[in-house]
């Protein structure tokens, strides 16, 4: 998957389009993310007991992959992900790439 926890997203489709966050969870298997603030759902709580109020929880909702972009440390900008494999000591490793700036993003 191209989105990874901590990565800064932007949210393209629905209710929050527009606005970005920071990624809180990533699960891969759903191909969903959670975003920090947004795609908020309030999941309303009975007391359990006599004299103890109910609650009103707001909590990040997931949300497909699709309906993100992630966003370029180093340019800001909204990006598409590019993979780049870096060769060091004999060795290579793979590494995500900004396709407008051409930095690596890990």
């Amino acid at each position: 998957m191209n989105i990874k926890k901590n990565d800064k997203v932007k949210i393209i489709t629905g209710k929050d389009k527009g606005k970005t966050g920071k990624v809180l969870q990533v699960s891969p298997k759903d191909r969903r993310i959670s975003v920090e603030g947004l795609n908020l759902l309030i999941k309303h709580l009975r007391p359990r007991r006599e004299g103890e109020k109910g609650q009103r929880l707001e909590f990040p909702a997931f949300m497909s992959v699709s309906n993100v972009m992630l966003v370029c440390p180093k340019c800001e900008k909204t990006t598409r992900v590019a993979y780049k494999i870096v060769e060091t000591e004999g060795r290579s490793k793979k590494y995500r790439a900004c396709r407008k700036c051409h930095e690596v993003i890990d």
